[in-house]
């Protein structure tokens, strides 16, 4: 398939004046910006993910449904918000797993945003039971996490995202060789994509070489939630 480049500079004007004029009027009166900029071909780099995808992984899937699919959906959840602001002033997709609605599991991810595009993968914000299975699952198979993110290449592409505990969590040997790791409370891990990369054509292979090399990280949580990868 030859390489072809979905967003443009008028995918980030879009969102830079959304982020301005965040109001329902002001997204009604340019919602064919938002099919034409930022929805519709954000819907095709879904598609054009579905065959290198599921060469990483048969099990992950690139949905390019309008409802339930990949695609986040571009309106806030304000119910129980503080910040009353109607629209995201991002975009982000993600591939999830075949069994996402039996359990919480890993999965990949690409966000695009004005300053802030970038592309990962792992688990973010496991639920408690999750996470301390998780932990377990580190503390007693330590080589493979090693393997997976501790190598060079890893650690000169990719930053670990989100917060960690600032002691052992209850448990867990202070000692252990996996501590920093075991401190953490996401296990998510990913890149930067500089606007320009992300309106070019090389986004696409960009983005399933990223997912291809984080994809040892993937299997290790999914082996942790004894899901198939």
């Amino acid at each position: 398939m030859p390489h072809t480049s979905y967003f443009t500079p008028a995918t980030f004007r879009f969102f830079k004046q959304l982020i301005r004029n965040n109001s329902r009027e002001w997204f009604q009166a340019h919602k064919d910006d938002y099919e034409r900029h930022v929805r519709e071909p954000f819907t095709q780099l879904i598609v054009d993910m579905q065959a290198p995808l599921a060469k990483i992984s048969p099990h992950f899937r690139a949905d390019p449904r309008k409802v339930g699919g990949s695609l986040y959906r571009i309106h806030r959840d304000t119910r129980f918000a503080n910040d009353k602001q109607p629209y995201k002033g991002w975009q982000g997709s993600r591939f999830f797993h075949e069994r996402r609605h039996e359990i919480q599991a890993p999965g990949f991810y690409l966000h695009i945003q004005p300053g802030e595009c970038f592309a990962g993968a792992g688990l973010w914000h496991p639920e408690p039971p999750v996470l301390k299975k998780l932990r377990e699952f580190l503390a007693d198979n330590p080589g493979a996490w090693k393997r997976a993110t501790h190598t060079k290449a890893f650690r000169d592409r990719f930053a670990f995202w989100g917060e960690s505990l600032s002691r052992p969590p209850r448990g867990f040997d202070a000692n252990h060789e996996l501590i920093d790791d075991l401190k953490r409370k996401n296990f998510a891990a990913g890149q930067n994509i500089d606007e320009s990369m992300a309106c070019s054509a090389e986004l696409l292979p960009f983005v399933v070489d990223t997912f291809k090399r984080l994809a040892p990280m993937v299997d290790y949580l999914c082996a942790a939630q004894e899901l198939e990868f």
